[in-house]
Order: C-alpha cells, then sequence, then structure tokens
C-alpha cells in the first residue's frame, strides 16, 4: 500500500493562521473578524500585516456574525472565527438567519473543535456542529486533516461564493498531505486501494485511519482509504465506486455518530447501494476534561478503534 510521511506535527489551527496571512496579501477583499481569540486563531499575523482588514469584536458571537453577513454586502470576503462551540451552537439563529437564509458569502471558521481541545472541559468541547451545519441549506461543510490540508482549505474558500464552515482543532496532528496541494471543494481524496474494507475519515482520523490500513495489511486485509474532508457537498461517487468492490464500510470522526459524516455516508448508502457499515465516533454524548490522547482513548477515536471496527464489519459480510 502507498505510505505516508509524517513530516511533523503541528496544529490545523496554525494551517488556518497560515492561509489567512496568505490571503491577505493576495485577496484585498478578505477581512477577518475576531471574538476574542486573536492568538487561539492564529490572526496574529493577519492582524499586523492587514490591520485595516481586521475586526475584533470581542466576546459578542452573535454581533460578528451579523457584522459579516453585512460586509458582504460592500463586496467583502468575511472570515468570522472562533472556537466550534461559540461559532456554531451559540450563534445558530444569527448563521440560520443573517447568513444561510440568505445565502452570504460568510466564512465561519472554527477552531477547538470535537474532544481534542481536551483539559478545557465538555462545556467548550463541541461534537454536534457538523450536524448543526449541514442541515442548513446552501451551507458547505469543510474538516480538513492537518496542517497543509487547513492552510489550503483555507485559501479555496475565499474563491468560493457561498457561506462556509470550515473546522480544525487545537492540538498538534502528524502533517502528511502534499505541501501547497491543490483543494477542490467537494472532491474526496482516494489516499490508498483497498479491496475488503473501505475506510472513509475525515479531519483528525484520516491519520488514524492510514495507521489502521498499515496494520491490517500485516494481518492480510486489504484496506481502502478516503480522505472525505468535504462533509457537504459530499462526493457521493467515491463513496460508492468504493463500496462497489468492498462491499462493507468503516467511517471515522471526531464527531457524534447522530449528525455527522457517518449518517451522511449511511444516507447515500441507503439510497443507492446498502451495505454493512461501521461508526468510528462519538456515541450520543458529550465530553469531559482531559488530555487529547485520554479522551480520543476513551471514547474510541484512534487507530487501535478503527481496526477493531474494521474486524467487526469484515464478520458481518
Amino acid at each position: 500500500m502507498k505510505k505516508f510521511t509524517n513530516s511533523g506535527n503541528i496544529d490545523t489551527r496554525s494551517g488556518f493562521g497560515a492561509g489567512m496571512d496568505e490571503l491577505g496579501k493576495t485577496h484585498e477583499d478578505v477581512v477577518a473578524l475576531c471574538a476574542d481569540l486573536t492568538g487561539s486563531l492564529k490572526l496574529n499575523d493577519f492582524e499586523k500585516n492587514h490591520p485595516e482588514r481586521f475586526f475584533q469584536t470581542g466576546i459578542a458571537e452573535a454581533n460578528m456574525i451579523g457584522m459579516a453577513a453585512g460586509m458582504t454586502i460592500g463586496g467583502k470576503i468575511p472570515y468570522a472565527t472562533t472556537f466550534a462551540n461559540f461559532a456554531t451552537g451559540r450563534v445558530y439563529d444569527q448563521i440560520r438567519q443573517s447568513v444561510a437564509y440568505s445565502g452570504k458569502n460568510v466564512k465561519i471558521c472554527a477552531s477547538h473543535a470535537g474532544l481534542t481541545l481536551g483539559e478545557d472541559g465538555a462545556t467548550h468541547q463541541i461534537l454536534e456542529d457538523i450536524g448543526l451545519m449541514k442541515m442548513l441549506p446552501g451551507m458547505t461543510v469543510i474538516n480538513p486533516c492537518d496542517f497543509n490540508q487547513t492552510k489550503a482549505a483555507t485559501i479555496a474558500i475565499a474563491d468560493y461564493d457561498g457561506p462556509v464552515y470550515l473546522r480544525f482543532g487545537r492540538p498538534s496532528v502528524p502533517n502528511f498531505t502534499e505541501k501547497d496541494g491543490k483543494f477542490e471543494i467537494g472532491k474526496a481524496l482516494h489516499l490508498v486501494d483497498g479491496s475488503d474494507v473501505t475506510i472513509i475519515a475525515t479531519g483528525h482520523l484520516v491519520w488514524h485511519a492510514l495507521e489502521a490500513a498499515e496494520q491490517l495489511e500485516e494481518k492480510g486485509i486489504s484496506a481502502e482509504v478516503i480522505n472525505i474532508h468535504t462533509i457537504k457537498p459530499l462526493d457521493e461517487e467515491a463513496i460508492l465506486n468504493s463500496v462497489k468492490k468492498t462491499r462493507c464500510v468503516v467511517t471515522c470522526e471526531e464527531h457524534n455518530y447522530l449528525g455527522g459524516l457517518g449518517e451522511s455516508v449511511a444516507g447515500v448508502l441507503a439510497k443507492n447501494d446498502p451495505v454493512y457499515q461501521e461508526f468510528i465516533a462519538t456515541n450520543d454524548t458529550f465530553g469531559e476534561s482531559g488530555t487529547p490522547a485520554e479522551l480520543m482513548e476513551k471514547y474510541g477515536l484512534n487507530t487501535k478503534s478503527i481496526v477493531e471496527a474494521v474486524n467487526r464489519v469484515l464478520a458481518k459480510k
């Protein structure tokens, strides 16, 4: 199988910051808004280099979304940034009414998603945000896997007309995708060919899926690995082409199984080609305080859990 090399662990939010710094130089209409979390969102360079296009809204996320929606009327491309919990759950009404309903060109960029913001605990973790955002008509939902892909996604959405939810994280994770690689919204990345099982992963779980595929290969199991960075619109063709070969699938995400990637994949399969599916996701629960590694272990979001899920789904074939 194809091998991927970790060029060094780095947080995906830094990929967002790098992408914003580049956009500041190439897209004069891009503006950044932040709800008192400039350092956490890695926007320091953008603020320093483009102070006239940086707006510190303070801890007023609903107001930030309204400001961003208004800026689009003047032709600006606003990137509204805060933690994922505050970017979705706290301001859902404002996003629905002021952004999604009228199709405003607002980019909602959310860090500290999922469990891996760790010690901040359940009140700051969010495992429902993908579901909240994908249910909004016209909302594009993107969840990149590493620094390089987050940077590429940040840049790509500036040229996409319409509301976008871009989700990334706090912890340092393996950086393994191509540097300055092309990011195509709505197009899955086929990472590894396989014939026995399809592993579909998003975000931080993509690297774990690759690790699982290597371990499975040692046991004589051929796993196909697909990186779904765009959860909406979903690349249905890539999913169906893969399961046509393998006849079973494991979906992997740092999110509740209700409303997430796995549910979207299940919907595609139910309508087109029903096959057995296992879910790597949290099971209708809130998180808790702990290190990212401890939480991913406890909630079964790691390489070991993916291997076990593959064995379960293969037993059903």
